[in-house]
Order: structure tokens, then sequence, then C-alpha cells
């Protein structure tokens, strides 16, 4: 198939542990020329919701700005319950204050759809793209996708349905990297297992503006399932949720499943994948950039279209 034998790429030096990255950098310092087929990864660590909205909003205004290029984050999060556009109060199982007394946050946000919770455990990226920047044509026809449900490009760039196809490629593609058959479910959006009972082990949910992407996808890894009892999981109480772990039986190395993932958008996104230390490193002030990922998560310190499902 067309660009099939397409493989992501690594540029790569000796990884360099420093600090970890900070929320309050200037958004008015030029950024070094970036190549549009490069796609920056940066592993912030288990961060609360309200800090890694922050950076992330903070990426998307720079990216809208043309002073950086597109920037691959991903990050756990603490235990939290958000809240999309069309989110139902009663798919929420616990009022605030006893979601509290189990150290569960509640956020409203601006993707679409219904509710979900994100927590330790669970891989979480937000991709920072300006879809603009890809030109469909040049993209691999995707392989998980049935050629009858394959919708004809029409425009040359990345429109945000092939958006979230490819997303689900991604993480069908990293899930099938440790074992296990993902699929699509015809009407439902994110990943699902094929063995019965399918079950939901990946959630997606973008949102859109002038080009530029926000929000993502979480991929349940070693996630705590408990947590899903405080839920109707994006509004859907016929279909169970799982994990990496649950459908393996044992824990999954958590940074093996992100380079994994870093690989995979590599591939789909027919793009280099370049390993970036710290926010810092986007606009020019460090050098060097890692093989892979840290060996260890760093804790960070606090100093339009959408779709969810």
């Amino acid at each position: 198939m067309q660009g099939e034998n397409q493989e992501s790429h690594l540029i790569c030096t000796k990884p360099k542990f420093g600090k970890s990255p900070r929320l309050g950098w200037r958004t008015r310092v030029c950024a070094p020329h970036y190549n549009r087929s490069v796609i920056s990864v940066i592993q912030v660590g288990r961060v609360d919701y309200a800090s890694g909205l922050r950076l992330q909003q903070q990426l998307v205004e720079l990216r809208k700005a043309g002073e950086i290029g597109d920037v691959l984050l991903l990050l756990e999060h603490t235990p939290v319950i958000t809240l999309g556009r069309n989110a139902k109060a009663a798919n929420v199982l616990l009022p605030p204050e006893q979601l509290a007394l189990r150290g569960v946050e509640v956020f409203d946000c601006d993707r679409g759809g219904d509710v979900t919770f994100h927590g330790p455990g669970q891989l979480v990226g937000y991709p920072v793209f300006d879809l603009r920047g890809f030109d469909s044509s040049r993209l691999s026809v995707l392989s998980s996708l049935d050629q009858h449900r394959r919708s004809p490009t029409v425009l040359k760039t990345l429109g945000a349905v092939d958006y979230v196809r490819r997303l689900e490629e991604v993480l069908i593609r990293t899930c099938a990297d440790f074992g296990i058959a993902g699929q699509r479910v015809a009407g439902l959006t994110g990943v699902w297992t094929e063995a019965a009972p399918e079950a939901k082990i990946a959630a997606i949910g973008v949102h859109i503006s002038r080009g530029v992407t926000s929000h993502g996808f979480a991929l349940n890894v070693n996630t705590d399932l408990d947590f899903f009892d405080l839920i109707v999981p994006c509004g859907i109480a016929s279909k169970p949720v799982t994990s990496m772990q649950k459908e393996l039986g044992a824990a999954v190395d958590f940074n093996s499943v992100a380079e994994s993932v870093s690989r995979n958008f590599g591939t789909v996104f027919a793009s280099q994948m370049l390993w970036v230390e710290t926010v810092e490193a986007l606009l020019g002030n460090t050098v060097g950039v890692p093989l892979k990922a840290p060996s260890n998560f760093r804790e960070l310190h606090k100093d339009d279209d959408s779709t969810w499902a």
C-alpha cells in the first residue's frame, strides 16, 4: 500500500537529564527554524490536570504563532474526571465532595463529548499539531481501516476525521506491539479489544482551533480500573473498560509503551520523532535530543472543532 514502507526516524544524541520542564517560560522568544516533517516529543511525567492543561495551552499558542513545530506531549495525570462540552451530569456517579474524599478532581474542558477519567498508570498524549502542515497525499493508507469504511481524501491537508482515525491507528499499532489485538468499533471513537467481550482500552478526544490540535488520547496501561466505576465512561454503559495490564495479566513497562507510541506516530504521520528533554529546548535554549524516552518519568513541578469518545 502507498507509504506503508515509510518508517519513523530518530535523530539522536546521548541523553542528557536536566531540570524538569517549567510552565513559566516566555512566549515571545524566537524559536529556531523547525522542520515540518519533525514531531518533537516531550515526556513530562505525572502532573495535575490544571498544570498539564496550562502547558498544553501555551504550546498551542506558540504553534499557532509559528514559533514552534508540531509537538507530542506524553504524561500521566493525577486522578481527575473531565467533562466535555456534551457531558451529562448523570454520568458522574458521585457528587464532587465525595470524589474529593477519594482524591479525584473534576474539570470542565473545551473538548467535545462526555465524561472520562485520567489517572496514574494511564498514558495520556496531547498532540499539538498544525494539520495544515500534513499533506494527505503523502501519508500512508491506514491498513487497519476496512476499505468500505475508508473515506476518500478530498482535501490535500489532513482533515479532522482522518486525524482521529490516525490517532486510533497509532494506538492499535501500539497495542499490537505488546501482543494485544485492538480494533475500531463502528459508530464509536477510540480503540477496543478484539477479544470478547470487546472493551475500551483507549479513548480519544480532540479539539481543533485554526487548524491546530489539542487534547488527544488516553491509553490505559496499568490504570486502576476501579476509578471508572465512578463514571459512565464516555456515556457508554454497555461496554467495559480495560487496560494493557488486565489484558496481559501483568504490569507493562510504562516507558516502553511511550516509546512505542512515539515510534507509531512517526510511521502513521510520516514524520521524524525527536525526543526533547525540556520545554525550553523547543525554543532553542538547549542542545541535544535523546535517543529514547528518559528511563524514569520526571515529576513536573507546578511553578472550533472537537470530539471525544
